[in-house]
């Protein structure tokens, strides 16, 4: 058996980040979180995850478009994937994240179906279990 694949939960609302945490509790995931862009970053360097589910819009002095182009140009995270999650699914927002390096979109609110199955797409997981 694989170890768990490694996540990084980057949201400033404590509800979504706990419904994300359950909803990916029934999979093979070892969940870390942070609240804002310095948090994450720091915890993406710690940990080298293997995707970072990213919130947009957070407080403080770096978004998550910021954030995702900061880990792509970490030759040491280069690796990591992204997933934007945004409730703001225009295609200039979605433009944004590609720009930024995002390598996918999830807008909200998704179902946690939804969550499970790209999660699984992006990290090459047969989700047959």
């Amino acid at each position: 058996m694989s170890p768990p694949r490694r996540i990084l939960l980057v949201d400033d609302q404590p509800d979504l980040r706990k419904l994300i945490r359950m909803t990916l509790a029934l999979g093979e995931f070892d969940v870390h979180e942070a609240v804002d862009g310095v948090g994450a970053l720091a915890q993406a360097a710690a940990l080298r995850p293997d995707l970072v589910l990213l919130d947009v819009m957070m407080p403080g002095e770096l978004n998550g478009y910021q954030v995702c182009e900061r880990i792509k140009a970490n030759p040491a995270l280069a690796g990591t994937l992204v997933v934007m999650l945004t409730a703001r699914g225009q295609l200039s927002d979605i433009g944004a994240g590609q720009q930024a390096g995002a390598d996918g979109y999830l807008v909200k609110p998704f179902s946690p179906f939804e969550l499970i199955e790209r999660v699984e797409s992006i990290l090459g997981i047969d989700g047959q279990g």
